[in-house]
């Protein structure tokens, strides 16, 4: 595969979106036979009087061979098929495309575009293929009439080479944006019209870095998915959400070597339910607060019904000190944990292993209130409850309610086996194994500490 020569990468990771929409609408393309059209495109047989049309990146001139570069291909399909509402981008079954990294721009689009995967999608090992390291492999960006990512296609990321660190190889770091993307200017274009993203049915594996990331988008819909990375792969998030609003994940299989879902600054009105997770360190809102210049601000989150086996963390809540802004209304409930080192964790004194040099103390703290922890249920390694606040900025509105956690298989119960930490707690029964906390003051629950928290 051609490639510019660039001395190091610094940053991969599986699929960005960036986008901002005004139709919510999406479709799915019928089942039945089509036939060929003109140009590079098919046309379903269709009554109707708008047909859709079928963009197949073979057509293109994709090879599909596992060792030619087709990004060129894939481009081209995804340049025509942007004109036509209702296309369809085909990656048909049966062949290996090698491609990347490619972004799929849709300013320009017709609205309700499909990128239909299929086939198999391999990403680039040459390290010269990635300049600086602030390229995604596969980005859809500022796709303002609306996407759906469907099918039951794989995405390989080839990523155990970018997981080694022999000392001889570029490695990639662990903290990504997308700052250089700059944002459009006149939000109100958009307002009541919101753009919705629909990943169904594809699984993504061996990702270099997070497996599917969703940055600054709107109407999110994420199911039946599976993410599956080994569990010492680092920094290979299953789904990683940030500045992210009215998201839905469902239904979804995530093994991977770090957090099966992170909720980052900026998300809201998100739920999550049916998932399994696990290798991987559990589901997490944060870390927080790192950038003390601006405010952290999540609220609205729901996760129900998830199950997570073998996993670092389960329900996890992480802040730096020193961070601003808030964390409010929060529920994790119906959580089945099996053979987990620490099923439930607030930590507001969170530091990274590569950033240990920071990690001074700081009275002022992302505020947490509103939390919620219920039916969390199945076996624990290390720590059932392991809550830790800050001291200035204390956790208020804490629920705890039929909480019933036992030592795994060969682990013996403990005098430790629980902490709380400046946290005002509501029990409710059972809980099991007992833990000690701070008695909840109603008239403070779910309010900022102060101006600096207030979001």
């Amino acid at each position: 595969m051609s490639c510019i020569s660039l001395k190091r990468l610094t940053f991969m990771f599986v699929i960005a979106c960036v986008v901002w929409c005004s139709s919510i609408g999406t479709y799915i393309a019928r089942k039945g036979n089509y036939r060929k059209g003109r140009s590079n495109s098919y046309t379903f047989n269709s009554p109707a009087l708008h047909r859709p049309k079928v963009f197949d990146v073979r057509r293109f001139g994709a090879k599909g061979d596992g060792r030619t570069d087709d990004s060129k291909a894939f481009q081209d399909a995804w340049s025509d098929a942007c004109k036509v509402e209702r296309s369809t981008v085909l990656v048909p079954p049966k062949f290996t495309f090698l491609v990347g990294p490619v972004s799929f721009s849709g300013a320009n689009c017709q609205p309700n575009i499909v990128f239909q995967l299929d086939g198999i999608i391999i990403a680039p090992t040459d390290f010269q293929c990635w300049g600086n390291g602030s390229l995604p492999w596969l980005e859809f960006t500022y796709l303002r009439g609306g996407v759906t990512v469907q099918g039951k296609g794989i995405l390989d990321g080839r990523g155990s080479r970018w997981w080694k660190d022999d000392g001889k190889e570029p490695k990639i770091p662990l903290n990504t944006s997308f700052q250089q993307i700059p944002p459009i200017q006149d939000r109100n274009e958009f307002s009541g019209n919101m753009p919705r993203k629909k990943p169904t049915g594809i699984t993504i594996r061996n990702s270099p870095q997070f497996h599917l990331k969703f940055n600054h988008c709107k109407r999110v819909v994420v199911h039946v998915m599976t993410a599956d990375s080994p569990g010492d792969s680092p920094n290979t998030d299953g789904i990683h959400l940030h500045n992210s609003q009215d998201v839905l994940i469902h239904s979804s299989n995530l093994s991977c070597g770090d957090d099966c879902i992170s909720i980052q600054s900026g998300s809201t009105n998100v739920s999550i339910f049916n998932v399994s997770c696990g290798p991987g360190h559990g589901i997490s809102i944060g870390g927080l607060g790192r950038n003390y210049i601006s405010k952290a601000c999540v609220s609205n989150i729901s996760f129900r019904n998830i199950v997570m086996h073998n996993t670092t963390n389960g329900a996890r809540i992480k802040t730096w000190q020193g961070g601003r802004g808030s964390v409010q209304g929060v529920v994790f409930s119906n959580i089945q944990v099996s053979q987990v080192v620490r099923p439930i964790v607030i930590n507001q004194f969170y530091c990274g292993e590569k950033h240990k040099t920071e990690c001074r103390n700081q009275t002022a703290a992302v505020a947490l209130s509103g939390i919620t922890f219920e039916k969390i249920r199945g076996t624990y390694k290390d720590k059932a409850v392991d809550i830790a606040c800050s001291d200035n900025v204390p956790c208020r509105g804490i629920t705890l309610s039929a909480i019933e956690l036992t030592p795994a298989p060969n682990e013996r119960p403990r005098t430790d086996d629980t902490f709380c930490w400046q946290a005002f707690v509501e029990f409710t029964a059972p809980m099991v194994p007992p833990i000690g906390c701070l008695k909840t003051e109603k008239l403070l629950n779910n309010k900022a500490q102060s101006n600096r928290d207030v979001c």
